[in-house]
Formats: C-alpha cells, sequence, structure tokens
C-alpha cells in the first residue's frame, strides 16, 4: 500500500476516534471502528497522536492492520461470505463464551490465509479458511 493510501486508512481510524472523545455523530461504519477501538485500549495513545499514528511504519505490531482484520472479519460475519462463516462464529462463541477471544483466533486464520496468498500467488480458496476455522 502507498503511504498516501496508508495514511487515507487510517485517518478513517483517527477520526472516528477522535469523533467519540469529542462526542461527535458517527456514520454506521465509525460506530464500528470505535467499537474495536474500545476494545483494544492499548491503541487508545497511538490514536491521541495523529502524526504518529498517520506515519509510523508499525513494524513490530500494526494497530491498524489488527483493527482492520477485526473490521474484515465483522463484514463477513454480517454477510455470511464465505457462506458458513456466520455459524462457525457463533458456534466458537459458544465454546468459548469470550467473542473478543474468537474474533482474534479466526483473525490468525484469515492473516495466515492472507499471508499465503500474497507469497503463494494463488487465489483465495474459501474452503480451505473455513476449514482451519473449523479446526479451532
Amino acid at each position: 500500500m502507498h503511504s498516501a493510501e496508508r495514511e487515507e486508512s487510517r485517518k478513517i481510524f483517527v477520526d472516528s476516534w477522535q469523533k467519540h472523545l469529542n462526542d461527535l455523530p458517527v456514520q454506521p461504519i465509525e460506530a464500528q471502528i470505535i467499537e474495536i477501538i474500545l476494545l483494544h485500549p492499548e491503541y487508545h495513545t497511538i490514536l491521541d497522536d495523529r502524526n504518529n499514528a498517520l506515519t509510523n511504519d508499525f513494524a513490530e505490531h500494526n494497530p491498524f492492520l489488527h483493527m482492520g482484520l477485526h473490521l474484515a472479519l465483522r463484514e463477513q460475519i454480517s454477510t455470511d461470505l464465505p457462506q458458513g462463516i456466520r455459524e462457525i462464529y457463533t458456534d466458537l462463541c459458544k465454546k468459548y463464551n469470550d467473542t473478543h477471544l474468537v474474533e482474534h483466533k479466526i483473525m490468525d486464520c484469515l492473516a495466515q490465509q492472507i499471508w499465503d496468498l500474497q507469497h503463494s500467488g494463488k487465489a483465495f480458496d474459501a474452503e480451505e479458511y473455513l476449514a482451519s476455522l473449523r479446526r479451532l
């Protein structure tokens, strides 16, 4: 991702957080982002420092990648795409009784799928992804 695209993507998170802090009205996607940010107090100081948040490479642990994976996963669950993910998510929530933990477990599988795709050049395999989730 080019730095300008990265900065634009990060601005959505930073701006959503600032709206929350200033009790301003938000769009539905911003409300989802705020919900994710609230689950991660360790990111609050990062989001409070706009310049650092927009320009830092975050080589060790990228909070924007992490929050973006939460957002992508929630979209998958809400649309049930790939088909069957919503049922798997529901079953895992019953098993672990901790939705945030379940999101992290699924996100690990999603991140692995993305990494594999980037390094193999293959297309996304929904069945392989769902199979990895069923093994959780």
